[in-house]
């Protein structure tokens, strides 16, 4: 991946210089704007890479933030930038003021070495109080870098990119949520699971009990749904090579199944999403997740496959139904990023229900 290269190359030149960068201005020349150069808009533009630009702030005038990114001269992305030993978190309510006020859909608040992408998914026009995507030059995600190569010049596409980031921020908080009441179950979901089979009322030694009952449920059944994945695993790649892939067969929404549904196969279900958004709205692209598979279908009917994720298994699968939807066609993955390459094929499948 030519972007995660240079972001790599980038942070060596990182670690080699900030023990002499002193100023936040050093920061900025010397780490922001290879940022902003990588992401292919020209820094040296000034109608294209607009620095200190104007944001005045109802009688504020001369309020100034670092950088703007114009395309097709539009502000589509601002940098407020701290010097790089500062927090990258700290600062966002400068951020808020200019994001009001610069007619950009997404601020960057940075140091340097972190970058955070804030939208307004909460609000039309008011910038959201936690960002969708962290870029951490010094932690390289591949699934950020992804995210990240939407806001390039030659790949910038606000729609992708938004229906992304609801994505991202939704999932962020959820997973955030649930691995708080992993940690210390609220009362909220001690009652919600123990309304269900104990029918006394719940006093404050009760739910004190329950309290730790519900801790420990939570982490044993975690805890074996990694164990039986890992047993799966192993058993798996064991076996002879035409036994290992796992026959794909729907779920009844009733049966008393074991259903985990991975990161992994989230973050697959975005990208997949982002494609077929460039044809169709979101609402009409639903996962369905099985023991088998994890599935995509067209509004929400088992009669419209898309297309199924097989990562149960040592080897991973995309099955794709271009050639009819019960003519599935699966091809092996060595990386989700390789899924961008089926374009053509999903759009295809959606031609079909048409």
């Amino acid at each position: 991946m030519e972007l995660k290269l240079k972001l790599e190359q980038l942070h060596q030149r990182v670690n080699g210089l900030k023990d002499q960068i002193a100023t936040e201005e050093a920061t900025k020349n010397a780490f922001v704007m290879p940022f902003i150069q990588i992401l292919g808009y020209d820094i040296f533009n000034p109608t294209e890479v607009v620095p200190e630009y104007v944001c005045d702030i109802g009688t504020k005038k001369g309020e100034k933030v670092d950088y703007v990114i114009r395309k097709n001269n539009e502000p589509i992305l601002i940098f407020e930038c701290k010097h790089w030993k500062e927090n990258a978190d700290a600062h966002n309510s400068q951020l808020h003021r200019y994001y009001h006020v610069s007619k950009a859909r997404f601020g960057v608040l940075t140091n340097g070495t972190i970058y955070n992408f804030y939208a307004d998914l909460e609000k039309p026009n008011i910038m959201d109080e936690k960002p969708f995507l962290t870029i951490d030059i010094e932690d390289l995600k591949d699934n950020a870098i992804k995210i990240l190569e939407s806001f390039t010049k030659n790949e910038y596409n606000l729609e992708t990119i938004l229906d992304s980031a609801e994505g991202l921020k939704y999932i962020k908080a959820i997973r955030k949520e649930f691995e708080k009441e992993i940690e210390q179950p609220s009362d909220e979901l001690i009652k919600l699971l123990v309304s269900r089979f104990f029918d006394k009322p719940l006093i404050a030694s009760r739910m004190a009990t329950f309290k730790e009952y519900t801790k420990k449920a939570l982490t044993v059944s975690i805890n074996e749904s990694i164990s039986d994945r890992l047993k799966s695993a192993l058993h798996i790649n064991e076996m002879p090579i035409n036994q290992t892939e796992v026959k794909a067969t729907p779920i009844d929404d009733n049966a008393d199944s074991k259903i985990f549904t991975t990161e992994e196969e989230l973050e697959a279900f975005q990208i997949v999403k982002a494609i077929l958004r460039e044809k169709i709205p979101s609402e009409r692209i639903a996962p369905r997740d099985t023991q088998s598979y994890f599935g995509v279908l067209l509004d929400n009917n088992n009669r419209k496959p898309i297309c199924r994720f097989h990562f149960n298994t040592i080897n991973k699968y995309l099955e794709i139904f271009h050639n009819g939807k019960d003519a599935g066609e699966k091809t092996q993955l060595n990386s989700l990023d390789e899924i961008y390459g089926f374009r053509d094929r999903l759009h295809q499948t959606l031609a079909n229900y048409n």
